[in-house]
C-alpha cells in the first residue's frame, strides 16, 4: 500500500525531540480556555445548513464559506463521498436540528482519484481481514459529486433534498465550482 505526500515526512529523531502532536493540542486547547467564552449557542445550526466535505487539510471551510462557529454542521469523510454514514448524519442534522440546506463540496487534488479498489484488497492481504467499507475512489471528480447529489436526493430518510448543491474547490485558487 502506497501512499505518497505531498510534503516530506519529518524523521524519527526530529519527532523525538518535538512534543507529540496529541499535546500540542492538550496545550493548545489550554491556552484557548483562556479566552473562551460559551456564547450559549444552541446545538441547531444558525444557517439551517449541512456541509458535506473530504477531510483533506487544505480546506478551510470556515473561510472559503465565510461561516461563523455555530453556522452550519460540516461533515467530513474522505472524498466528501455521501455514504450510509454521511446519510445517517444529515437525516440526524435534518430531523434533529433542523437544516434544510446541503452543500456537497469535493475538491481537485482529492487523494481518492484514480485510488482503486486494490487499496482494499492490499488492506486484507497486510492485515489479514476485508474492510466492510468501500474505498469510494473516483477518477470523474465532477462526476463523482453529481453522483452524491443524486444519492442525498433520492434518501428515503432525509426531509428535506429541494436544496442540494454541490461544488468542487479549487486547492490552488480557493475558488469554488459548482456541479449541475
Amino acid at each position: 500500500m502506497t501512499v505518497t505526500p505531498d510534503r516530506p515526512t519529518p524523521t524519527a529523531a526530529a519527532d523525538s525531540a518535538a512534543p507529540a502532536i496529541i499535546d500540542r493540542f492538550v496545550a493548545a486547547n489550554r491556552e484557548y480556555t483562556t479566552t473562551f467564552r460559551d456564547g450559549g449557542m444552541d446545538a441547531r445550526p444558525v444557517q439551517k445548513v449541512a456541509v458535506v466535505a473530504c477531510m483533506d487539510a487544505r480546506l478551510d471551510l470556515f473561510a472559503a464559506l465565510g461561516l461563523e462557529l455555530g453556522d452550519a454542521h460540516l461533515i467530513r469523510n474522505a472524498g466528501g463521498v455521501v455514504t450510509d454514514d454521511i446519510i445517517r448524519s444529515l437525516t440526524i442534522s435534518q430531523r434533529a436540528m433542523g437544516t434544510r440546506s446541503i452543500a456537497l463540496i469535493h475538491h481537485t487534488g482529492c487523494g481518492l482519484l484514480g485510488l482503486t479498489e486494490d487499496f482494499r484488497r492490499e488492506l486484507e492481504a497486510e492485515v489479514g481481514q476485508r474492510p466492510q467499507w468501500a474505498v469510494e475512489a473516483f477518477v470523474d471528480l465532477d462526476g463523482d459529486v453529481r453522483q452524491s447529489m443524486q444519492r442525498v436526493r433520492t434518501s428515503p430518510f432525509l426531509l428535506h433534498t429541494d436544496d442540494v448543491r454541490g461544488f468542487v474547490f479549487d486547492v490552488h485558487t480557493g475558488l469554488l465550482r459548482e456541479i449541475h
